[in-house]
């Protein structure tokens, strides 16, 4: 049922969606706030998880926006099912400003980079993405390996131009010199936060939790097969669309790689991941022609998502 009623792209479906994640984000909103503290919940600290709150459901809409965009999908709303889905699996992410801003900083650049297989204003597009990606490294610094889908980009559309090759580095310098400005005029703590980021940690002290630990564990066991159905039915899929598809699994193995290094390691990490896993997992249920393995698989998805959701409460 749930399948057959998000196999058609309606307003509907997306006012669900919108609702679900509304409706989640308030309900973990009032069971973290500490109501017995005067200070837990300041007029600075409402407006922060207002902009969260605007954050994620911007990037739902992103999302859906990139992949219907590019042909990522058919007239169906599962990306924006899944993406709601998967993000159930880490209520955390509904208080953590500074991922928030970085993974929809990363979703505005990938918007520019997957549209590069048009050919239009391609150097526009390989600029704002790197910009994108430098700004987004300033709030989470391992999102900076995103950069990597940028010349992949270029390799697969426009590597012939030596200019587009320059383009990242110029991006780079104009981010870094503006901070580095704005650090010495305003706050030279800033430095340190950043530079406080480039640590790497293997370590996943944080799962003796074991809520947080089957979310993980379950992400990963969906999204292996998620991934792997799409790598083995590129074949099957239109030849236009092949670069736009390799793009997203290497988006989707690069979050997993900022998941494994970032220092202080938390699940709110796989954010980086969600929009590159609902294509992903909409590729599967698309290519799929058994309507009982659909419902299944939607089913499992977002019950898996509510009831991970309830439990780390």
């Amino acid at each position: 049922m749930i399948a057959s009623v998000f196999s058609k792209s309606r307003p509907f479906n997306y006012i669900l969606v919108s609702g679900l994640l509304v409706l989640c984000f308030f309900i973990y909103q009032t069971q973290t706030v500490d109501v017995t503290s005067n200070t837990s919940f300041s007029w600075l600290k409402g407006i922060q998880k207002s902009v969260i709150l605007l954050l994620l459901v911007a990037s739902l809409f992103v999302t859906n926006f990139i992949i219907k965009r590019n042909g990522l999908s058919k007239d169906n709303s599962f990306s924006a099912l899944f993406f709601v889905s998967f993000l159930m699996f880490i209520p955390s992410a509904f208080d953590d400003f500074k991922i928030v801003l970085s993974s929809f900083f990363i979703l505005l650049a990938m918007r520019r980079l997957i549209s590069m297989k048009s050919l239009l204003t391609p150097k526009e597009k390989i600029f704002d993405a790197s910009l994108w990606i430098f700004i987004a490294a300033l709030f989470h610094f391992w999102s900076i390996l995103f950069i990597v889908i940028v010349f992949v980009s270029i390799i697969f559309h426009v590597s012939g131009d030596y200019r587009n090759w320059v383009l990242p580095f110029i991006a780079f310098f104009t981010v870094g010199i503006l901070f580095i400005f704005f650090s010495l005029l305003i706050d030279k703590e800033w430095l340190n936060v950043v530079w406080n980021q480039t640590g790497t940690d293997f370590e996943f002290y944080y799962l003796e939790k074991s809520a947080g630990n089957a979310a993980l564990v379950l992400y990963a066991l969906f999204s292996i097969v998620f991934l792997f159905s799409m790598v083995f039915t590129l074949s099957k899929r239109p030849i236009i669309m092949l670069a736009s598809y390799k793009k997203v699994i290497f988006i989707f193995l690069i979050s997993i790689l900022i998941y494994l290094i970032s220092p202080d390691k938390n699940n709110t990490l796989l954010l980086f991941g969600l929009m590159p896993a609902s294509i992903l997992a909409t590729g599967f249920i698309e290519i799929n022609k058994d309507s009982v393995l659909k419902e299944i698989v939607t089913g499992a998805v977002l019950a898996t998502g509510i009831l991970l959701f309830i439990f780390q409460l």
